[in-house]
């Protein structure tokens, strides 16, 4: 059984939302990603430590993160 879920990648400045599937096995470990989706969040990784946002903004949802002054 697969499950839509969206998982959160942070680098720096930059913050993005990665759509992935997981799936729900009876036995092993459970719940996990597919090769894909693995293989995606560390594209998206890679693109945002190496500040090529382009690229990681084709793979996801990127935000640019700024800090609250307090």
């Amino acid at each position: 059984m697969k499950k839509k879920h969206t998982k959160l990648v942070h680098e720096g400045q930059y913050a993005a939302e990665v759509d992935v599937d997981l799936i729900e096995a009876e036995e092993g470990w459970s719940p996990c990603l597919s090769l894909d989706d693995a293989y995606r969040l560390d594209d998206v990784r890679k693109a945002l430590r190496d500040g090529d946002v382009g690229r990681a903004a084709r793979l996801s949802r990127v935000y640019k993160l700024t800090p609250v002054s307090g």
